[in-house]
């Protein structure tokens, strides 16, 4: 079960930034296991049980990301990585389609909802979706307009997609998206009541989720 981080698990993740090789981790995985691995695994286990116990109907399943980089994709960068994820998704695998996450660095910690591995194909059959029934749409964005602290993010395209009014363009003018709460590392990180923050924000955003899902499995 979850008891929330402590500051030694910011702290560690500094320190590996910083001494980002394998002697180093070795000496220190012991602490690894202690105030990261073993603490993020928890959570992610209790987030998908709450998210669950919110929808049995569904096939939701969760992957958590290593802290090993893929040898084959270093690049000059150390072995390991200085943050940690998980995804929670409807299937088996996770197949590239929109998925509710959960990020964890040494400075801040996000979570929301995730839709990085939309294609062209799969967007423009976002945009139709839109186009289809903006009203519908409309009002999903403005529902979720009232959480303060969500932020829509993804790159935006340099020749804009359409003009679709300012409730719509922040979304229909992105080559992907994401929607995301970003915090300083502290406060409820290091609480047991975490996995609530996060299974309360998904809720909000599952209307937009299975919308992601729906366009991404008309472009398959």
């Amino acid at each position: 079960m979850f008891q929330g981080f402590t500051e030694r698990t910011s702290g560690f993740l500094w320190d590996l930034s910083f001494n980002n090789e394998r002697p180093w981790f070795l000496e220190h995985k012991a602490e690894f296991e202690t105030v990261l691995h073993e603490p993020f695994k928890a959570l992610a286990a209790d987030t998908l049980a709450l998210v669950r116990q919110r929808h049995p109907e569904r096939d939701l399943n969760c992957h958590v990301s290593r802290i090993y980089r893929d040898a084959r994709r270093l690049f000059g960068r150390g072995p390991y990585k200085d943050h940690l994820w998980f995804t929670v998704f409807d299937g088996e695998k996770d197949l590239g389609g929109p998925a509710f996450f959960f990020e964890l660095g040494a400075a801040t910690y996000s979570y929301g909802l995730g839709y990085w591995d939309a294609s062209p194909t799969a967007m423009e059959a976002f945009r139709r979706a839109v186009d289809a029934n903006p009203a519908r749409f409309e009002r999903m964005a403005k529902a979720l307009a009232r959480d303060r602290e969500l932020r829509i993010a993804g790159p935006e395209y340099k020749r804009p997609k359409g003009e679709r009014g300012a409730i719509i363009n922040p979304y229909y003018n992105r080559r992907y998206l994401m929607l995301s709460v970003e915090r300083d590392f502290g406060g409820d990180a290091l609480s047991p009541q975490l996995p609530q923050l996060l299974t309360g924000t998904y809720e909000e955003l599952f209307p937009m989720y299975d919308f992601f899902w729906d366009c991404w499995r008309s472009a398959e």
